[in-house]
């Protein structure tokens, strides 16, 4: 049982250091002026889910729902 803490822990640290480094790829959410008149509102700003920026948010609420997830299972251990 001991080794297979150890492995999660392992992915867990993976996970968060992947998660931080998916966050800071992301572009910022503010567009500046062109969001007051609607310039943001773009054809790109329309197919986002299959650009490199869709990709990016997909992938953050899954390393998210993991780091959440093994978070709880290593807490649950500890009480075992």
């Amino acid at each position: 049982m001991e080794v297979l803490r150890i492995v999660l822990m392992v992915v867990y640290i993976i996970a968060s250091i992947a998660l931080a480094v998916v966050i800071l790829m992301q572009e910022g959410k503010s567009q500046g002026l062109g969001a007051i008149s609607g310039a943001a509102d773009t054809y790109w700003g329309k197919i986002k889910g299959r650009s490199l920026e869709g990709k990016l948010e997909l992938v953050t609420k899954i390393l998210a729902v993991f780091f959440v997830v093994a978070a709880l299972i290593l807490n649950m251990q500890s009480f075992g």
